[in-house]
């Protein structure tokens, strides 16, 4: 692993706009998970099962539905219809850089303890990953582009989720949390997700768009010529942006979206350049978990060396 710059541990209590109420010792950078995921027991996937390499859709789909745990390897280029279910208690990994999946998409729904990793999606035809009535679950060093619909899509009562290390690219709607505001009788107290050191490379919109979760944890990310705007809270959610490192982003992040009523966001220790300031307000929840910061400012060069594929 490439060494990274140093990080501060935070474990925070966030009552209102920028209050941190503790801290912990600098400890080193590591891809290691992070993040809502680690909470509800932790996210394992197949744990120690025997890897399988797969390099065919009809082996992929098969591994993948499996009912006992799984780490399935997938080599070279697959080409799926449709949204593919993904069973319980596995972890997805690309071999290498080239690893792709074309076409289709990964639907992980009514099960916990996914990994998926290190593999490029492109071209789906509905979602890239759709999470739904789902826990556990982590997506990590993918890249992401020229999709149909979400590229990361997390709704319908999920919960316990960390989205790390990815790309996006070329694509318009890039990541949802919640579907509905008529949803709140399966959403609130759920949907409570992690995104961090993502980057968003010319990406248009809902990095993420969120609904009712709270709280909802958006660190370290790298926002690079987005179009339309990078964050937006709204109807009841709780949204912390911190650390992010906002580059030629006119809105980086704001309260309310289309018909949706405005949620909470708290943002603090940004950094923009030749961005606009945003719009931030209310109160978030406070998190579980201790985490690893990186300074603002170093957040690009630091999830340029590190995002994507290829990078494990």
């Amino acid at each position: 692993m490439t060494k990274k710059t140093l990080r501060t541990a935070i474990a925070v209590t966030v009552l209102a706009a920028g209050t941190i109420l503790g801290s912990a010792p600098a400890t080193a950078a590591s891809f290691d998970l992070a993040g809502w995921a680690t909470q509800g027991g932790g996210t394992t996937g197949g744990g120690s099962a025997a890897p399988v390499t797969v390099s065919t859709s009809s082996a992929l789909i098969s591994a993948m539905q499996s009912s006992s745990p799984a780490v399935i390897r997938v080599s070279g280029s697959i080409a799926l219809s449709g949204m593919q279910k993904v069973a319980a208690n596995k972890t997805i990994l690309g071999v290498g850089s080239g690893a792709e999946i074309t076409g289709g998409g990964l639907n992980i729904t009514k099960v916990s303890n996914v990994i998926v990793r290190n593999l490029n999606f492109r071209n789906w035809s509905d979602d890239a990953i759709n999470v739904q009535y789902s826990t556990r679950v982590w997506i990590d060093h993918n890249s992401f582009s020229n999709g149909y619909d979400g590229a990361v899509d997390v709704k319908r009562a999920s919960d316990y989720v960390t989205v790390s290390w990815n790309k996006f690219s070329s694509h318009d709607k890039t990541m949802l949390l919640g579907h509905s505001d008529d949803n709140g009788g399966e959403d609130r107290g759920k949907l409570r997700v992690t995104y961090h050191h993502n980057w968003f490379a010319g990406t248009n919109q809902r990095h993420p768009r969120v609904r009712f979760g709270n709280p909802v944890h958006v660190y370290n990310n790298y926002y690079a010529s987005v179009g339309s705007y990078g964050v937006a809270s709204t109807m009841e959610a709780g949204v912390l942006v911190e650390g992010n490192y906002f580059e030629n982003t006119k809105d980086p992040f704001h309260r309310g979206e289309g018909s949706s009523p405005a949620g909470s966001l708290v943002a603090r220790n940004n950094h923009f350049v030749n961005s606009g300031a945003g719009d931030a307000g209310g109160s978030v929840k406070s998190l579980p978990y201790s985490y690893s910061l990186d300074a603002a400012a170093n957040v690009a060069s630091v999830v340029r060396s590190g995002a994507g594929t290829g990078k494990l």
